[in-house]
């Protein structure tokens, strides 16, 4: 497995680019590929980690390999690293507080409005779900103290709202025990 420092991420509207994309980036630098799979609707995605400067040449590779297929792209160099859990689905929260929710039309747009959130407040990600089943959207979620949850909604919000990819977000302050079971 490969040092998680950094994170990126190739969405395009090809299957079959997508694929060539994830070989161009495997073959180019030592990196781990997280995700290379297919996203509604008729989308592909292809999500990798590693050190910063291999992370950055897959991710030049990947998007020359893809030229006007590609839809978003993200790179972020040193990437929170409750992040990872959260797309992985390997969080488990002892103690659930408020609950923020965004909801996004790519699933670049939602890491990167995760990983604002977790750097810019006291927050914990619970889950990054990311386009699968969802239309080609994608949302995470996060808990925390009512005011760190708001903070890490603004900033969030900040990076998601500057490129035009947020749905809607909510913040809910008491959510009932039934509302975590569901979602956590």
């Amino acid at each position: 497995m490969a040092v998680r420092e950094a994170i990126g991420l190739i969405e395009t509207i090809s299957v079959a680019v997508g694929v060539r994309i994830t070989d161009e980036m495997a073959k180019s630098a030592p990196i781990e590929v997280l995700e290379s799979t297919p996203i509604c609707p008729g989308k592909f995605m292809v999500l990798v980690t590693g050190l910063v400067s291999p992370v950055e040449s897959a991710m030049q590779r990947g998007k020359a390999a893809g030229g006007d297929v590609v839809v978003d792209t993200l790179l972020i160099p040193h990437v929170h690293p409750g992040v990872f859990p959260a797309i992985l689905g390997a969080v488990e929260i002892a103690k659930p507080g408020a609950l923020g929710v965004v909801e996004t039309f790519t699933a670049a747009s939602t890491i990167e409005g995760a990983d604002a959130a977790a750097k810019g407040a006291r927050v914990e990600l619970i889950e990054l779900r990311l386009a699968k089943g969802l239309g080609g959207k994608a949302f995470f979620t996060m808990t925390g103290d009512v005011h760190e949850i708001e903070a890490g909604m603004e900033k969030a919000l900040a990076v998601v709202g500057a490129k035009g990819n947020l749905v809607r977000s909510v913040v809910i302050p008491r959510p009932h025990d039934a509302t975590f079971r569901k979602i956590l």
